[in-house]
């Protein structure tokens, strides 16, 4: 997450002028992001970083006095929902400059860039000397900026070898590509395996070598992973000119519009099947302005969807209900501190909510076509989940992580599809929104 890094600073310099890094990472917000950096705290240069910029450009560079490598994509990369795997290999050993430095983004080399800098044969570059070394932040002297927002998983550093992405994915029966779990690699005296599995020690090295990282700050474990991606809050998504500000992996929304509603939406939606849901109301106005719900996931409209004529189903703070623009009494009322479950059956249509495990409107999510106490929703679109508030409210999503925000859940509830972890019981016959889900 944003607001934690690893640092770890080795006890001798290992091979500066071949190594690979590989991992795998997945967006939460967009701008700056930094995946690895060397400090010099001696004379307070940033020597060595690999990072998205402000346009979402991958750039990897190396500086002393004069960037002696700046290589940058033209592509960018904006995918908030997938996993990226990104490969940097290097070998400045090779007699062609462009063969020096190699970027890999799922599988694939990159060979399209906006600046190709490469080293002069056999420099030693900065990245893997005994300085400072850091994950997730971009330093310079005591300031910390360019936080990697998101998520970040099998890290890999190999001193001494410069390894094609082969060495760490593969292509699975569908054509995914995937990581290898156990990839047989020569890691070398420096190198490192960070899987994250850990949550009491996420800097926890599983190469052999105990090159083992400091953590700062608090880091989450997650379960979204490259082989089951979670929904999450879509950075990308906005109403009119307003979007929330996202934190927290895109799980936690702030409405911080003071005149206006704003909604979030979800990357992942469906148009068949049955998802379970939490939103937890850190703050709420507690009216109609709070909405928890789901929206047609093609709204391109300008207009509030909960007054537009749209495929919008909606549980109002005060407790109303919202069918496509059209209030009217349904359930008790929610605010700061209470957790709404929803309830998405698309195979019959059928829409419930619950407020602190009890369902509203004496809704029975396992009635199937009956629809004990349901809202009836429209066949035939693709639905997301939905928040919107405004005034600095915020809403924390749970879609299988298992958290509010960076809050595990008190005492999760029975899940019958395995598939996730929730506050309350989930209904029989529901899953998780989630690429597992989906394919359920």
């Amino acid at each position: 997450m944003a607001s934690a890094y690893l640092t770890r600073t080795p006890s001798s310099s290992g091979n500066r002028k071949t190594f690979t890094f590989s991992f795998w990472v997945k967006r939460s917000g967009l701008g700056f992001g930094t995946f690895y950096s060397q400090y010099n705290s001696s004379s307070n240069n940033l020597n060595s970083s690999f990072y998205f910029d402000g346009q979402d450009n991958l750039i990897f560079w190396n500086y002393n006095s004069a960037y002696t490598v700046n290589v940058e994509t033209n592509r960018v990369f904006r995918d908030t929902n997938a996993w990226y795997h990104i490969v940097l290999s290097v070998d400045t050993t090779q007699s062609t400059a462009s063969n020096r430095v190699k970027m890999y983004v799922n599988g694939v080399q990159e060979t399209s860039f906006s600046s190709s800098t490469y080293p002069s044969q056999n420099l030693d570059l900065f990245v893997n000397e005994n300085k400072t070394q850091q994950i997730g932040i971009f330093r310079y002297a005591s300031d910390n900026y360019y936080l990697f927002d998101g998520y970040m998983t099998h890290y890999h550093f190999i001193d001494g070898t410069a390894l094609t992405p082969t060495s760490f994915g593969e292509s699975d029966s569908n054509g995914v590509w995937k990581p290898k779990t156990s990839p047989s690699v020569t890691y070398g005296t420096n190198g490192f395996f960070l899987k994250m599995d850990n949550s009491g020690n996420m800097g926890l090295d599983s190469s052999g070598n105990s090159n083992n990282w400091t953590t700062t700050g608090t880091l989450t474990q997650a379960k979204d992973t490259p082989s089951n991606v979670f929904a999450t809050w879509n950075s990308l998504f906005r109403k009119g000119t307003s979007t929330p500000a996202f934190s927290n992996g895109s799980l936690t929304s702030t409405f911080d519009d003071a005149g206006a509603n704003e909604f979030a939406l979800t990357t992942l939606g469906a148009s068949s099947g049955k998802y379970y849901a939490e939103i937890k109301w850190v703050s709420a106005t507690g009216t109609g302005a709070t909405s928890t719900g789901i929206l047609d996931m093609g709204y391109s409209g300008t207009a509030d969807p909960n007054n537009a004529v749209t495929n919008t189903f909606a549980y109002f703070g005060n407790g109303n209900k919202n069918v496509s623009g059209s209030a009217s009494s349904y359930g008790s009322s929610y605010t700061s501190g209470d957790i709404i479950g929803i309830a998405m059956d698309l195979d019959n249509n059928k829409l419930y909510f619950s407020k602190n495990g009890t369902w509203q409107n004496s809704g029975v999510p396992t009635s199937g076509s009956t629809g004990t106490g349901a809202i009836p929703t429209i066949a035939g679109v693709t639905y997301g989940f939905m928040t919107s508030d405004y005034n600095n409210k915020v809403c924390q999503l749970n879609t299988g992580n298992g958290y509010f925000g960076t809050t595990a859940v008190t005492s999760a509830g029975a899940n019958a599809s395995g598939n996730g972890i929730f506050e309350y019981d989930v209904p029989t016959g529901y899953t998780a929104l989630s690429t597992k889900g989906l394919d359920s």
